[in-house]
């Protein structure tokens, strides 16, 4: 029986009823062998032949051509050579890879409403923790939000890896590729970003110059202390910056400085689940962190360890250390002098460096010769706390009574002086003799 081409309809003679019947007894095994020949070769059973996927080639016989534009004008132009040193033309992606609507699409020009290329089929890890981002979660709480999406941080048609200087995630772009929004005073202020410019803040910062200026890649840019698809709410406890996890996060750069701090009271209070102890962002700020030589810094290091020991601060300033700070002179002991920066442990601690067996070390540091008796000095003294230094505190009482009692013994006699003192004037007045009322000679 000749076959029929492919397509076309089954002819009612010569077809498998009068084949059946001409072969006695074969009808039974025969038939589904039949009935599945002409299923597969029917279209109406099998349903029609699916369409070619349209090859990369096909794609840019159109986006090739740079005259190329949307109905409203934008340009739908590709550059071959983009595609070609791409990440994806490198490992030979296809533009349906990406793009998987149309490789159903039966007629072209195809419409202009696409859906969007789907990362998913092949970063499916990177989708999914992008899928617990804050800008994900921007994006599923307002569908007009400006937050950041695949492309806009690695491109589109020109996305390369991450080690490619070329690439806008390279450590050395990565700062200004975030500062496309989070420098942005139009997108902060819809995105309703609180922190405000913190582009500005970290290329003033000691971060933003090495990476900036001196080309670092090994000095911490965003995704250092962010994440990288995963990025989350400071508030949220599996973020990064959140102040549970702070000296985690900078240690990884800081190793030895995260030591010493786990080895001193704020550390080991934050172990303990105490979020309120000062934490690396507290002294050092998030994104405007300055060197510690900087003009001003030990100033500043005051201000800052006062916004939690506020009355340790209040006495430090009653005394010549204080005094002299207050004029704005820095070669002079602060906080940190006696207190160290990061180890910061009780005077009762006998690793303290203002322990009663240390603190004569910590004074000749910057007192070279002296001896037990000069390290008995109170750098806090409090002349209101009777059981901290009774001597102090009598004297001070007793300087303020002595001050009450002249200050009142005065202003009496002034008061009582100055009726006698009005009425003297007054009377010298009416004696005193007319001026030019004498005779001339």
């Amino acid at each position: 029986m000749p076959r029929r081409s492919h397509g076309s309809p089954p002819s009612s003679a010569g077809g498998a009823g009068d084949l059946l019947r001409t072969i006695p007894g074969s009808r039974r095994l025969i038939a589904p062998a039949l009935l599945l020949a002409l299923a597969i070769d029917c279209p109406i059973a099998a349903g029609a032949q699916k369409p070619k996927p349209p090859s990369d080639e096909d794609c840019l016989t159109c986006h090739d051509d740079r005259d190329a534009k949307r109905s409203d004008g934008r340009s739908v132009f590709v550059p071959v050579a983009k595609v070609t040193e791409s990440v994806h033309g490198q490992a030979g992606v296809a533009c349906v890879d990406c793009h998987a609507d149309l490789a159903r699409a039966a007629e072209f020009p195809h419409p202009e409403k696409l859906a969007p290329a789907r990362c998913t089929s092949c970063h499916e890890s990177a989708v999914a923790d992008y899928a617990r981002s804050i800008h994900a979660q921007s994006r599923a709480h307002d569908g007009k939000s400006l937050a950041a999406t695949c492309a806009d941080c690695h491109g589109t048609h020109d996305i390369r890896q991450t080690s490619d200087p070329a690439s806008p995630t390279y450590a050395l772009n990565l700062p200004s590729t975030c500062a496309r929004c989070h420098g942005n005073p139009e997108v902060i202020r819809r995105g309703h970003i609180a922190i405000g410019n913190v582009a500005a803040l970290y290329e003033d910062s000691i971060h933003g110059r090495a990476v900036l200026k001196s080309g670092l890649v090994t000095a911490p840019n965003c995704k250092t202390c962010h994440g990288m698809h995963d990025i989350r709410r400071s508030s949220d406890p599996e973020s990064g910056v959140v102040r549970g996890r702070i000296a985690s996060t900078c240690g990884s750069c800081h190793e030895g400085v995260r030591r010493l701090y786990e080895e001193g009271i704020h550390g080991a209070l934050l172990r303990s689940g105490d979020t309120r102890v000062p934490v690396c962002t507290d002294c050092h700020t998030a994104h405007h962190i300055r060197q510690v030589d900087v003009e001003g810094w030990r100033l500043d290091v005051l201000k800052e360890c006062g916004s939690c020991h506020f009355q340790s601060q209040e006495t430090f300033r009653d005394t010549y250390h204080g005094q002299v700070t207050n004029l704005g002179f820095e070669r002079i002991a602060t906080c940190s002098d006696c207190h160290r920066a990061h180890d910061i442990l009780p005077a009762k601690n006998p690793r303290s460096s203002v322990s009663a067996g240390r603190r004569a070390a910590t004074c000749q540091k910057c007192h070279p010769g002296t001896n037990e008796a000069f390290a008995r000095y109170d750098p806090h003294p409090n002349s209101r706390d009777r059981r901290r230094d009774p001597l102090l505190y009598y004297a001070a009482l007793f300087m303020k009574v002595l001050l009450a009692s002249v200050m009142l013994f005065f202003g009496l006699h002034t008061v009582l002086w100055f009726p006698r003192s009005w009425r003297a004037r007054r009377q010298s007045r009416v004696e005193r003799p007319p001026s030019g009322g004498g005779k001339g000679t």
